[in-house]
């Protein structure tokens, strides 16, 4: 039931000053923050966080080309594979902009719970009230088609136990992990 997840606040959210913004929002919903760092990724890193994926790369296609249809506007790509080299290439670069604030969250549910704050990966669609919602609605897939870039979302939040789990690992060593007791925590995490 305690969950670990890990979270990016990505080059847009650092860039537009959002980082304490942000990490209150976990705050206030109750989760322990059990790492946390600043890193400028290398390419090496950066690849190993957009590993290409070509389950990933058919349903971003799939999302955008609805976006597209939806709106009545152009679609750059005729396939999943060329538009996912290109997307993935482009998160690489992204990443690498600037420095990141990657951070580990644990609580009961974490997972989940950092997911809905977060809100709908395209911000445009994300609640308001939501991390997307709140600080980067007017981004849309169509907007980043036009622009030939990848989606600027603010953060990026694991999606499984088993995603959450590799992605703590390449982004920190064991010891840099923390277990500490809260006031409170008797009630959350035993």
């Amino acid at each position: 039931m305690i969950e670990q997840t890990l979270v990016l606040i990505k080059p847009d959210g650092v860039q537009m000053r959002l980082i304490g913004k942000i990490l209150s929002r976990f705050e206030d919903t109750g989760l322990k923050i059990s790492a946390m760092k600043m890193v400028w990724p290398d390419e090496d890193k950066a690849r190993n966080h957009y590993p290409m994926d070509e389950e990933w790369a058919k349903n971003m296609f799939k999302k955008t080309k609805d976006a597209a249809e939806k709106n009545n506007e152009p679609l750059k790509y005729d396939n999943y594979e060329e538009m996912g080299k290109f997307v993935n290439d482009a998160l690489v670069e992204f990443i690498q902009e600037s420095p990141v604030i990657a951070f580990v969250l644990e609580g009961p549910s974490a997972i989940e719970l950092v997911r809905k704050l977060i809100g709908h990966t395209e911000p445009k669609q994300a609640a308001p009230g939501t991390i997307r919602g709140d600080f980067a609605s007017i981004e849309t897939y169509v907007l980043a088609n036009f622009k030939d870039r990848p989606l600027r979302n603010l953060i990026h939040a694991s999606d499984s136990v088993e995603n959450a789990k590799k992605e703590i690992a390449l982004w920190f060593d064991k010891e840099e992990v923390h277990d500490y007791k809260r006031p409170g925590d008797n009630h959350a995490f035993d």
